[in-house]
Protein backbone atom coordinates (compact mmCIF):
# COMPACT_ATOMS: atom_id res chain seq x y z
CA UNK A 1 0.00 0.00 0.00
CA UNK A 2 1.11 3.58 -0.64
CA UNK A 3 -0.90 6.59 0.55
CA UNK A 4 -4.13 4.61 0.62
CA UNK A 5 -3.60 2.99 -2.78
CA UNK A 6 -2.95 -0.70 -3.49
CA UNK A 7 0.40 -0.98 -5.28
CA UNK A 8 0.86 -4.76 -5.10
CA UNK A 9 -2.53 -6.56 -5.30
CA UNK A 10 -1.00 -10.00 -4.72
CA UNK A 11 0.79 -8.96 -1.52
CA UNK A 12 -2.33 -7.22 -0.21
CA UNK A 13 -4.39 -10.27 -1.17
CA UNK A 14 -2.05 -12.51 0.83
CA UNK A 15 -2.51 -10.24 3.87
CA UNK A 16 -6.29 -10.42 3.49
CA UNK A 17 -6.09 -14.23 3.32
CA UNK A 18 -4.24 -14.21 6.63
CA UNK A 19 -6.90 -11.92 8.12
CA UNK A 20 -9.70 -14.29 7.11
CA UNK A 21 -7.71 -17.26 8.39
CA UNK A 22 -7.19 -15.75 11.85
CA UNK A 23 -10.62 -14.15 12.32
CA UNK A 24 -12.66 -16.91 10.68
CA UNK A 25 -15.15 -14.48 9.14
CA UNK A 26 -18.08 -16.47 7.81
CA UNK A 27 -18.88 -14.15 4.89
CA UNK A 28 -16.77 -13.81 1.77
CA UNK A 29 -18.60 -10.70 0.56
CA UNK A 30 -16.54 -7.52 0.88
CA UNK A 31 -17.14 -3.76 0.66
CA UNK A 32 -14.06 -1.73 -0.31
CA UNK A 33 -13.46 1.81 0.90
CA UNK A 34 -11.18 4.06 -1.17
CA UNK A 35 -9.54 7.38 -0.28
CA UNK A 36 -6.32 8.54 -1.90
CA UNK A 37 -4.87 11.06 -4.34
CA UNK A 38 -6.62 9.36 -7.26
CA UNK A 39 -10.09 10.16 -5.89
CA UNK A 40 -11.68 13.53 -6.66
CA UNK A 41 -14.72 14.81 -4.73
CA UNK A 42 -16.36 18.15 -5.47
CA UNK A 43 -19.76 19.81 -5.33
CA UNK A 44 -21.26 20.51 -8.76
CA UNK A 45 -24.58 21.67 -10.22
CA UNK A 46 -26.06 19.70 -13.12
CA UNK A 47 -29.22 20.10 -15.21
CA UNK A 48 -32.02 18.02 -13.74
CA UNK A 49 -32.46 14.54 -15.20
CA UNK A 50 -34.14 11.42 -13.90
CA UNK A 51 -31.89 9.03 -11.99
CA UNK A 52 -31.60 6.66 -14.95
CA UNK A 53 -30.85 9.44 -17.43
CA UNK A 54 -28.30 11.00 -15.08
CA UNK A 55 -26.51 7.69 -14.62
CA UNK A 56 -26.29 7.10 -18.37
CA UNK A 57 -25.09 10.62 -19.22
CA UNK A 58 -22.93 11.39 -16.18
CA UNK A 59 -19.63 10.94 -18.00
CA UNK A 60 -20.65 13.41 -20.69
CA UNK A 61 -21.99 15.98 -18.22
CA UNK A 62 -19.03 16.07 -15.83
CA UNK A 63 -16.05 15.75 -18.16
CA UNK A 64 -15.12 19.42 -17.56
CA UNK A 65 -15.06 18.86 -13.78
CA UNK A 66 -12.81 15.78 -13.74
CA UNK A 67 -9.00 16.13 -14.15
CA UNK A 68 -8.75 12.77 -15.91
CA UNK A 69 -10.31 11.22 -19.02
CA UNK A 70 -13.82 10.13 -18.00
CA UNK A 71 -13.33 6.82 -19.80
CA UNK A 72 -10.53 6.07 -17.30
CA UNK A 73 -12.64 7.02 -14.27
CA UNK A 74 -15.31 5.45 -12.10
CA UNK A 75 -18.00 8.10 -11.55
CA UNK A 76 -20.81 8.58 -9.05
CA UNK A 77 -23.10 11.47 -8.11
CA UNK A 78 -24.72 11.97 -4.70
CA UNK A 79 -27.66 14.41 -4.94
CA UNK A 80 -27.88 16.94 -2.11
CA UNK A 81 -30.79 19.09 -3.28
CA UNK A 82 -32.83 20.18 -6.28
CA UNK A 83 -33.34 23.85 -7.14
CA UNK A 84 -34.28 26.25 -9.93
CA UNK A 85 -31.57 28.46 -11.39
CA UNK A 86 -31.89 32.12 -12.38
CA UNK A 87 -33.06 31.15 -15.86
CA UNK A 88 -35.84 28.98 -14.47
CA UNK A 89 -34.05 25.72 -15.25
CA UNK A 90 -34.46 22.77 -12.94
CA UNK A 91 -31.11 21.67 -11.44
CA UNK A 92 -29.50 19.07 -9.20
CA UNK A 93 -26.77 20.03 -6.74
CA UNK A 94 -24.61 17.22 -5.43
CA UNK A 95 -21.24 15.66 -4.69
CA UNK A 96 -19.42 14.30 -7.71
CA UNK A 97 -17.00 11.44 -7.00
CA UNK A 98 -14.46 10.45 -9.64
CA UNK A 99 -11.87 7.73 -9.03
CA UNK A 100 -9.17 6.29 -11.26
CA UNK A 101 -10.50 3.04 -12.70
CA UNK A 102 -7.04 1.44 -12.54
CA UNK A 103 -6.73 2.33 -8.83
CA UNK A 104 -10.17 0.91 -8.06
CA UNK A 105 -9.48 -2.29 -9.99
CA UNK A 106 -6.18 -2.83 -8.15
CA UNK A 107 -8.17 -2.87 -4.91
CA UNK A 108 -10.76 -5.21 -6.43
CA UNK A 109 -8.07 -7.57 -7.73
CA UNK A 110 -6.41 -7.68 -4.30
CA UNK A 111 -9.68 -8.78 -2.70
CA UNK A 112 -10.41 -11.29 -5.46
CA UNK A 113 -6.92 -12.80 -5.15
CA UNK A 114 -7.84 -13.59 -1.54
CA UNK A 115 -10.82 -15.62 -2.75
CA UNK A 116 -13.42 -13.00 -1.77
CA UNK A 117 -16.18 -11.22 -3.69
CA UNK A 118 -16.46 -7.43 -3.92
CA UNK A 119 -20.07 -6.26 -3.68
CA UNK A 120 -19.49 -2.48 -3.52
CA UNK A 121 -16.72 0.09 -3.84
CA UNK A 122 -17.48 3.03 -1.54
CA UNK A 123 -15.85 6.34 -0.71
CA UNK A 124 -14.24 6.14 2.73
CA UNK A 125 -15.34 9.71 3.45
CA UNK A 126 -18.99 8.66 3.08
CA UNK A 127 -18.30 5.79 5.51
CA UNK A 128 -16.97 8.30 8.05
CA UNK A 129 -20.16 10.31 7.63
CA UNK A 130 -22.42 7.27 8.20
CA UNK A 131 -20.52 6.29 11.33
CA UNK A 132 -20.55 9.65 13.06
CA UNK A 133 -23.44 11.79 11.76
CA UNK A 134 -26.81 11.65 13.48
CA UNK A 135 -28.98 9.37 11.30
CA UNK A 136 -32.34 10.96 12.13
CA UNK A 137 -31.63 14.50 10.99
CA UNK A 138 -32.44 15.73 7.50
CA UNK A 139 -30.19 18.77 7.70
CA UNK A 140 -33.00 21.29 8.04
CA UNK A 141 -31.46 23.96 10.24
CA UNK A 142 -29.02 21.50 11.85
CA UNK A 143 -25.61 22.67 13.02
CA UNK A 144 -22.59 22.17 10.77
CA UNK A 145 -20.03 19.62 11.93
CA UNK A 146 -16.53 18.77 10.70
CA UNK A 147 -15.52 15.11 10.92
CA UNK A 148 -11.77 14.46 10.87
CA UNK A 149 -10.68 10.80 10.71
CA UNK A 150 -6.89 10.53 11.00
CA UNK A 151 -5.50 7.34 9.51
CA UNK A 152 -1.92 6.19 9.10
CA UNK A 153 -1.34 7.85 5.73
CA UNK A 154 -4.73 9.32 4.79
CA UNK A 155 -7.02 11.71 6.66
CA UNK A 156 -10.66 12.12 5.67
CA UNK A 157 -12.24 15.53 6.34
CA UNK A 158 -16.01 15.68 5.94
CA UNK A 159 -18.10 18.77 6.67
CA UNK A 160 -21.80 17.95 6.95
CA UNK A 161 -25.07 19.45 8.06
CA UNK A 162 -27.52 17.00 9.56
CA UNK A 163 -25.89 14.08 7.75
CA UNK A 164 -25.78 15.78 4.32
CA UNK A 165 -22.18 16.20 3.09
CA UNK A 166 -21.24 19.78 2.22
CA UNK A 167 -17.48 19.47 1.77
CA UNK A 168 -15.02 16.57 1.50
CA UNK A 169 -11.24 16.66 1.39
CA UNK A 170 -8.77 13.77 1.44
CA UNK A 171 -5.38 14.66 2.95
CA UNK A 172 -2.41 12.43 2.24
CA UNK A 173 -1.16 12.86 5.79
CA UNK A 174 -1.65 10.84 8.95
CA UNK A 175 -0.16 9.39 12.09
CA UNK A 176 2.51 7.37 10.28
CA UNK A 177 4.02 10.58 8.89
CA UNK A 178 4.75 11.72 12.45
CA UNK A 179 6.29 8.34 13.25
CA UNK A 180 8.48 8.51 10.14
CA UNK A 181 9.65 12.02 11.07
CA UNK A 182 10.74 10.82 14.53
CA UNK A 183 12.44 7.72 13.11
CA UNK A 184 14.40 9.75 10.55
CA UNK A 185 15.42 12.56 12.88
CA UNK A 186 16.25 10.37 15.88
CA UNK A 187 17.80 7.53 13.88
CA UNK A 188 15.63 4.85 15.46
CA UNK A 189 13.53 2.00 14.08
CA UNK A 190 9.85 2.72 13.30
CA UNK A 191 8.51 0.66 16.26
CA UNK A 192 10.68 2.66 18.67
CA UNK A 193 9.68 5.91 16.97
CA UNK A 194 6.00 4.98 17.35
CA UNK A 195 6.51 4.27 21.05
CA UNK A 196 8.24 7.64 21.51
CA UNK A 197 5.44 9.42 19.68
CA UNK A 198 2.76 7.82 21.84
CA UNK A 199 4.66 8.49 25.07
CA UNK A 200 5.61 12.11 24.36
CA UNK A 201 2.73 13.35 22.22
CA UNK A 202 2.38 17.14 22.12
CA UNK A 203 3.32 17.64 25.76
CA UNK A 204 5.65 20.46 26.75
CA UNK A 205 6.80 18.96 30.07
CA UNK A 206 9.32 16.46 28.73
CA UNK A 207 12.76 15.53 30.01
CA UNK A 208 15.91 16.79 28.30
CA UNK A 209 16.60 13.53 26.47
CA UNK A 210 13.12 13.63 24.91
CA UNK A 211 13.28 17.27 23.88
CA UNK A 212 14.52 16.62 20.33
CA UNK A 213 11.82 14.02 19.69
CA UNK A 214 9.24 16.40 21.18
CA UNK A 215 10.26 19.15 18.77
CA UNK A 216 10.08 16.77 15.80
CA UNK A 217 6.60 15.59 16.78
CA UNK A 218 5.47 19.15 17.41
CA UNK A 219 6.71 20.34 14.01
CA UNK A 220 5.11 17.46 12.10
CA UNK A 221 1.86 17.87 14.03
CA UNK A 222 1.83 21.62 13.34
CA UNK A 223 2.01 20.93 9.60
CA UNK A 224 -0.89 18.49 9.87
CA UNK A 225 -3.02 20.85 11.96
CA UNK A 226 -2.37 23.69 9.51
CA UNK A 227 -3.60 21.47 6.65
CA UNK A 228 -6.81 20.69 8.54
CA UNK A 229 -7.34 24.36 9.39
CA UNK A 230 -6.71 25.37 5.77
CA UNK A 231 -9.28 22.86 4.54
CA UNK A 232 -11.93 24.11 6.97
CA UNK A 233 -11.12 27.76 6.18
CA UNK A 234 -11.53 26.97 2.48
CA UNK A 235 -14.95 25.46 3.11
CA UNK A 236 -16.12 28.43 5.16
CA UNK A 237 -14.81 31.00 2.67
CA UNK A 238 -16.13 29.25 -0.43
CA UNK A 239 -19.63 28.49 0.77
CA UNK A 240 -20.42 31.45 2.98
CA UNK A 241 -22.61 29.10 5.00
CA UNK A 242 -23.09 28.67 8.73
CA UNK A 243 -19.93 28.39 10.77
CA UNK A 244 -18.72 24.97 11.94
CA UNK A 245 -20.17 24.25 15.38
CA UNK A 246 -17.81 21.43 16.37
CA UNK A 247 -15.03 19.17 15.12
CA UNK A 248 -15.34 15.41 15.72
CA UNK A 249 -11.92 13.73 15.84
CA UNK A 250 -11.37 9.99 15.23
CA UNK A 251 -8.91 7.52 13.73
CA UNK A 252 -5.76 5.86 14.97
CA UNK A 253 -3.86 9.13 14.58
CA UNK A 254 -6.28 10.85 16.96
CA UNK A 255 -4.60 8.99 19.86
CA UNK A 256 -1.68 11.44 19.76
CA UNK A 257 -1.73 13.12 23.17
CA UNK A 258 -2.56 16.80 22.84
CA UNK A 259 -3.77 16.66 19.23
CA UNK A 260 -7.39 17.47 20.09
CA UNK A 261 -6.30 20.45 22.16
CA UNK A 262 -3.97 21.68 19.40
CA UNK A 263 -6.73 21.42 16.80
CA UNK A 264 -9.14 23.30 19.03
CA UNK A 265 -6.74 26.16 19.76
CA UNK A 266 -5.70 26.47 16.10
CA UNK A 267 -9.10 26.20 14.42
CA UNK A 268 -11.03 27.90 17.28
CA UNK A 269 -13.64 25.15 16.91
CA UNK A 270 -14.66 22.95 19.87
CA UNK A 271 -13.19 19.46 19.42
CA UNK A 272 -14.82 16.24 20.61
CA UNK A 273 -13.65 12.64 20.26
CA UNK A 274 -15.91 10.54 18.03
CA UNK A 275 -17.31 7.11 18.86
CA UNK A 276 -18.59 5.02 15.93
CA UNK A 277 -19.73 2.23 18.26
CA UNK A 278 -22.01 4.13 20.65
CA UNK A 279 -25.10 3.77 18.43
CA UNK A 280 -24.47 0.07 17.73
CA UNK A 281 -25.80 -2.92 19.61
CA UNK A 282 -22.78 -5.10 20.27
CA UNK A 283 -23.02 -8.85 19.86
CA UNK A 284 -20.52 -11.47 21.03
CA UNK A 285 -17.27 -10.06 19.67
CA UNK A 286 -14.88 -12.05 21.84
CA UNK A 287 -13.25 -8.72 22.81
CA UNK A 288 -12.98 -7.33 26.32
CA UNK A 289 -14.31 -3.81 27.08
CA UNK A 290 -10.70 -2.60 27.14
CA UNK A 291 -10.03 -4.08 23.70
CA UNK A 292 -13.22 -2.55 22.28
CA UNK A 293 -12.20 0.81 23.71
CA UNK A 294 -8.79 0.46 22.03
CA UNK A 295 -10.16 -0.32 18.57
CA UNK A 296 -12.97 2.25 18.81
CA UNK A 297 -11.17 5.12 17.01
CA UNK A 298 -10.00 2.68 14.31
CA UNK A 299 -13.52 1.43 13.56
CA UNK A 300 -15.01 4.52 11.91
CA UNK A 301 -14.50 3.55 8.26
CA UNK A 302 -15.25 -0.21 8.70
CA UNK A 303 -18.46 0.58 10.61
CA UNK A 304 -19.51 3.09 7.97
CA UNK A 305 -18.83 0.65 5.14
CA UNK A 306 -20.90 -2.02 6.89
CA UNK A 307 -23.76 0.43 7.50
CA UNK A 308 -23.74 1.33 3.80
CA UNK A 309 -23.86 -2.33 2.79
CA UNK A 310 -26.76 -2.98 5.18
CA UNK A 311 -29.01 -0.39 3.51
Amino acid sequence: MRDGEVIDPIAVGDAIKQLWLHTKFSSKKVVIGVANQKVIVRQVDLPWLSDDELKKSLGFQVQDFVPMPVEHAVLDFFTLEEFTNESGGRMRRGMLVAASREMVMNSVHAVQSAGLTVTTVDLSSFAVLRSLAAPDNLGMGAEVEALVDVGARVTNIVVHQGGAPRFIRILLMGGQDLTDAVAERMGVAPPQAEAMKQEIGLRSDVADQAMIASRVIDGAAATFVDEVRGSLDYYTASTGSASIARLILTGGGSRLAGLAERLQSTTRIPVQMGNPIERLTMGKTGLSPEQISFVQPLAVVPVGLALGAAR
